[in-house]
């Protein structure tokens, strides 16, 4: 896959509280937040927020890091161009403190800037509320988003911090006690439901930290977990990305069914009328238990 140009895509920037950053459009209808994985808004990405978009909802991809458009693939742009991106991108998060890499019990301070980016969103896109998905080290965000009674679709793909170096820090997702302690109660009086996606054998997802999930949520927590064998084997990396890199986009693969939930989670909670029948999005597919 090449690099990706851009073309359909809107390029505005969005400032709060004196951070302005880079956003990327596409799509009408209620706003869905896609916050990238590193290296940044690759090209698949972008095919990501293409489906989005393409049920009826407006893709929104703030740039936090990376080159909008530009392929990270070893398999496409050789390993050494791919690894100098891939660290370029981890060392403007590792030095800037609105990331929360190591730390636990902790919301990223940028999340509050993604906060106010949805609360915009659902102001001028319009509908009931707003969607999120995280990806990687992107994926909690998603999560401490939903203290926010707008977001009422999140997504949380691969979540990866904090990086789960010590026990105590697989136990854990990065946000506060406090965040959770609101988000946990908008499951328990509203009927929000918190969608998660891995692979079962990615270390950098593990299974203690879907546990706590499940713990903290209850069935609100709708965990999607793979098989390896679920992954594009012709990825270079080990399963890890399930929405992009190694996603096979093909129906009656798992990694489709998943992306498929995904979407009918958004078509539900944000474009189903009150009282209408809507897709089953709030329990994984019986092959994926």
């Amino acid at each position: 896959m090449a690099d990706h140009d851009l073309t359909g895509f809107d390029r505005e920037t969005f400032t709060h509280d004196g951070v302005t950053r880079r956003i990327l459009r596409r799509g009408t209808g209620p706003a869905v937040i896609v916050i990238a994985e590193i290296p940044g808004i690759t090209p698949k990405v972008l095919a990501f927020a293409e489906r989005v978009a393409a049920i009826g909802c407006t893709a929104v991809l703030p740039v936090l890091f990376g080159t909008p458009g530009r392929d990270g693939d070893s398999a496409n742009v050789g390993r050494r161009k791919a690894g100098q991106y891939l660290a370029a991108s981890l060392r403007k998060v590792c030095v800037s403190r609105e990331f929360t890499v190591l730390a636990t019990g902790r919301s990223s301070p940028v999340v509050t800037w993604l906060r106010a980016l949805a609360a915009d969103e659902h102001e001028r896109c319009g509908g009931p509320g707003v969607g999120a998905v995280g990806m990687c080290l992107t994926g909690g965000f998603a999560l401490a988003m939903a203290v926010d009674d707008r977001l009422l679709a999140p997504v949380l793909s691969q979540p990866s911090m904090p990086l789960p170096l010590t026990r105590s820090r697989a136990v854990g997702i990065d946000i506060s006690a406090a965040d959770l302690a609101t988000v946990r109660g908008r499951c328990e009086r509203e009927g929000l439901k918190v969608l998660g996606l891995r692979f079962r054998s990615d270390r950098l997802v593990p299974d203690d930290r879907f546990a706590f999930l499940r713990r903290e949520l209850g069935d609100a927590f709708v965990a999607v977990e793979l098989p390896d064998s679920a992954a594009n084997p012709n990825a270079v990396k080990a399963p890890h990305s399930v929405l992009t890199e190694h996603l096979v986009d093909e129906p009656g693969q798992p990694t489709r069914a998943a992306l498929d939930q995904v979407l009918d989670l958004f078509r539900s909670r944000l474009l189903t009328a009150p009282g209408a029948p809507s897709p089953e999005a709030t329990a994984p597919p019986s092959e994926e238990r």
